[in-house]
């Protein structure tokens, strides 16, 4: 980690301080946060040039968007909204904010088409989601009525811990309820047709006359991952709400495996479906510590597997980060352009840790966005004549240009729909959509969907402007874009190795395809002139 002077004397100081009290492996990781303070908040992202980067992924990956069951129906109705499903076409993956009470909102008893709270057909969100090649991240979140119930009446709240009040938290066997839920939904959603039907729990009672009965369905292979709950290290939410390192850890065993089938065999994700990925919680305080201390619980409680590695339960490291003018998301007035804030640092950060500790497990960052309202201080910003709406549009994407150069595996941006575009709360205003019309952001992640999803990012040509190489088996498509936020313009000469031709593209807000230009290639190199709008460069044989 590379720091100022000032920040090198704060850093042995502190070092010499704590050094006594932390475990030896989380000490650097750990003071990520004490440490921010001594950052300079306008510190530009630092990139790599010319390196190779393996293992890339394709960048459809980084296009995946946040929402909820209605997202895809008419109002109030069981109808499949056909332009809601065209919005949701803009993206690659849907993380699915999927409260554990619409499943079973009876104890024991589930239901899925439709849902019994709230009468949704989840058959239907996720045969879509498979129909448009969007691969879906189910995050099962919060607690259902009658798990809250059983705290005491000043501490009911659906984002208490997911076990009955009173249970030991660092005892897998207290989360065994919220994993039989989650072996429920992968026996049914996931890959495994070879499931017990008799483990297999449908409530087929009727709610109401005519009321469309629940069948049981087993390996639909509709989805491949699966979230441990949404935020757990949450601090607003009191204790609780919020578990530490350990407590989470115990929490995914039984979620993960039934705690290695100590639970049963109708406890967890991989005994339902071995093939289903399970993704850790995202993190709202992007700590990479906390997940060295869960690996930590799982080498002592969970042992090793046969090639000698920790016998973890997560198959995925995930964080949430906002990117804005504080460090690592603290002390924030207004959002920033993605390369002059902390959002480098951070997943460099998390990839160093999972090369370190955990074998490079993937690492995905399932929550960043920016709002529109002027008066919340997550807002991206007017620049000159380009109002705010667009600068969300550029700063998005450019935000998920970012996380792929960086090394992360997947993208999931907050969120489809506002909360309230009127409100100046943070994240009230982050929508890709208005109702049932798509914002500039949604319209830009659909034409380089088209244009880039199937390439991956390879290396990074120049730092400022930044010109980065995508490529496909023989093909490349270069991205360029200055990483600023006033307005910039600058001139780059790309060289295209040889005489040809190019095709440039332009994104164009309120279209499906962006504006196509041919222009001839002289001595192999061409002159652009590049803007904060990222532009993409194809050489034509």
């Amino acid at each position: 980690m590379l720091f100022n002077s000032v920040a090198d004397q704060f850093t042995n100081k502190l070092l010499s301080m704590l050094k006594p009290l932390l475990k030896p492996g989380i000490l650097v990781f750990s003071l990520f946060v004490l440490i921010a303070c001594v950052y300079l908040p306008g510190k530009k992202e630092v990139i790599a040039l010319n390196i190779v980067q393996p293992k890339s992924t394709a960048f459809k990956g980084f296009l995946g968007i946040n929402g909820f069951e209605w997202d895809f129906f008419k109002q109030a109705s069981s109808e499949v909204d056909s332009q809601k499903v065209r919005n949701i076409q803009s993206f690659s993956g849907f993380r699915h904010y999927m409260d554990w009470e619409k499943i079973e909102s009876e104890k024991g008893k589930y239901t899925f088409n439709p849902t019994h709270s709230g009468g949704f057909d989840y058959d239907k969100v996720y045969q879509l989601c498979s129909q448009n090649d969007i691969e879906v991240l189910a995050c099962l979140k919060n607690c259902p009525a009658w798990l809250v119930d059983t705290y005491p009446s000043g501490q009911r709240d659906v984002d208490n811990v997911p076990a009955p009040y009173g249970l030991n938290r660092s005892d897998p066997s207290s989360y065994i309820l919220q994993a039989k839920a989650a072996f429920q939904f992968a026996a049914r959603y996931g890959n495994n047709k070879t499931v017990n039907p008799a483990m297999v729990n449908i409530n087929k009672t009727p709610r109401w006359t005519n009321d469309p009965a629940n069948t049981v369905e087993i390996g639909l292979g509709y989805v491949h991952y699966m979230e441990c709950n949404n935020e757990i290290d949450k601090t607003w939410k009191g204790e609780k709400a919020k578990q530490n390192p350990e407590e989470y850890a115990a929490n995914l065993s039984a979620f993960y495996d039934g705690n290695k089938g100590k639970l049963g065999k109708n406890v967890g994700v991989k005994n339902a479906d071995p093939s289903m990925q399970v993704v850790m919680s995202g993190l709202s305080n992007p700590d990479p510590g906390f997940v060295i201390s869960m690996i930590e619980w799982c080498e002592k409680n969970r042992g090793y597997k046969a090639d000698g590695s920790v016998n973890l339960c997560f198959d995925v490291i995930n964080y949430h980060s906002y990117n804005n003018d504080g460090m690592f998301g603290h002390d924030y007035t207004v959002g920033r352009a993605p390369e002059l804030s902390s959002a480098a640092k951070i997943a460099d950060d998390f990839v160093a840790m999972s090369a370190k500790y955990a074998k490079g497990m993937d690492v995905w960052i399932t929550e960043a966005g920016y709002d529109i309202n002027p008066q919340s201080k997550q807002k991206a910003i007017a620049i000159g004549n380009k109002p705010a709406l667009i600068t969300q549009a550029d700063w998005m994407l450019r935000s998920a240009f970012l996380y792929a150069r960086h090394g992360l595996k997947k993208a999931f941006f907050y969120m489809l729909d506002d909360v309230d575009k009127k409100s100046a709360t943070s994240y009230a205003s982050s929508g890709f959509v208005d109702g049932n019309k798509k914002r500039p952001v949604a319209d830009y992640f659909l034409q380089v969907k088209k244009l880039l999803g199937e390439y991956a990012y390879q290396q990074t040509l120049s730092a400022d402007p930044i010109v980065d190489v995508y490529s496909a088996k023989d093909k490349r498509v270069y991205v360029l874009y200055v990483p600023d936020e006033v307005g910039r313009k600058a001139t780059y000469e790309l060289d295209l190795h040889g005489d040809a031709s190019a095709k440039v593209y332009y994104l164009v807000p309120g279209a499906d395809n962006m504006k196509q230009e041919i222009i001839p290639v002289k001595n192999g190199k061409i002159k652009l002139e590049i803007t904060e709008t990222p532009i993409f460069v194809e050489k034509i044989n």
